[in-house]
């Protein structure tokens, strides 16, 4: 079985693409290792992933429809899982086109070759951020058509194009809304990496609002263990990979500072309205369709995450870090 993972530099594309290699799959790596955050990191995974016989990649940009038509030609793709993304939802409102070039045309030329090239099997992997003026838990059924940022704007556009084209040409099209994913060589603009590496070097961290809001995180692990059960999934599905235990800011400073010894220095700014207060998973979908349960709590996977920070602290110091 040939799978192509976009993304594959990226925190989640790594780790689905070795889960993916360790099962024997044959790998196609892409990605345009673009440096919204610092481009060492990437190589970093992508030299993990090189030592691999099975692990083949290219340098390709999402919107470059010529490259990638050549790659599908080449190569007789079995599943397109796309994790690739224009990322993080601050960033969106200061360069929103750059989101939709990735997001929206990137999935659209995707979706076009699936079809022309009569991929099996598309998995398109979204976000909680669709679900703004939702009242949680939030469910697979809720309407998701106000989203409060440029970056949940692309990713819902991105969902209905995977749908349109499952009703058009009767693509197989499962999409994944993953709920803030955390974890071991994770986003160094993600909450979690970002105040791990601050606290452990003794500079301060900034809270956006007084540290209440919640947020369903979600450990790698289990996300990856929720892709590889969609792998044989058929029709159009849309399903929620979250934790189902939502936790605030403040207490996962306290669990890292726990993990760290060390006390954080915390800067509050105000809530940015482009942020949504809370976060949480209703993931009964996922447990009937997929058998698929989090194993990870919040605990545990908060302390394994800063074990990895404080085994590869030489490395991350040589980062340009936010």
């Amino acid at each position: 079985m040939k799978i192509l993972v976009t993304g594959s530099a990226g925190f989640i594309g790594f780790w689905l693409s070795k889960a993916l290699l360790e099962k024997g799959f044959l790998v196609y790596g892409l990605d345009n290792l673009n440096e919204y955050y610092d481009v060492k990191l990437k190589f970093n995974r992508l030299n993990n992933l090189k030592n691999y016989a099975n692990f083949f990649f290219q340098k390709i940009d999402l919107s470059d429809l010529a490259s990638l038509d050549n790659l599908f030609r080449e190569n007789n793709f079995n599943t397109i899982i796309n994790i690739a993304a224009r990322a993080g939802v601050r960033y969106s409102l200061l360069n929103p086109y750059i989101y939709y070039e990735t997001n929206v045309l990137g999935t659209l030329n995707l979706l076009n070759l699936s079809k022309k090239y009569n991929t099996e099997q598309f998995i398109q992997a979204s976000t909680s951020s669709v679900y703004s003026y939702v009242k949680p838990p939030f469910s697979e059924n809720d309407k998701t058509d106000k989203p409060i940022s440029p970056y949940a704007a692309t990713k819902k556009s991105a969902e209905l194009l995977c749908f349109t084209y499952h009703h058009l040409h009767k693509l197989n099209i499962t999409i994944l809304r993953f709920f803030t994913v955390y974890g071991p060589s994770g986003r160094p603009d993600m909450s979690i990496f970002n105040f791990i590496e601050h606290i452990k070097n003794n500079r301060e961290i900034t809270i956006f609002g007084d540290g209440t809001q919640k947020r369903d995180f979600t450990y790698i692990e289990d996300i990856i263990d929720g892709i590889l059960n969609s792998l044989n999934l058929t029709g159009f599905n849309i399903i929620n990979l979250g934790n189902n235990k939502p936790k605030e800011l403040n207490y996962i400073i306290t669990l890292i500072e726990n993990s760290l010894n060390k006390k954080a220095k915390i800067k509050y700014k105000p809530f940015n309205n482009a942020d949504m207060f809370e976060t949480w998973a209703d993931i009964e979908l996922a447990k009937k369709i997929l058998n698929w349960n989090p194993k990870t709590s919040i605990e545990k996977g908060i302390e394994k995450t800063a074990t990895w920070h404080m085994e590869n602290d030489d490395f991350l110091r040589k980062l340009t870090l936010p």
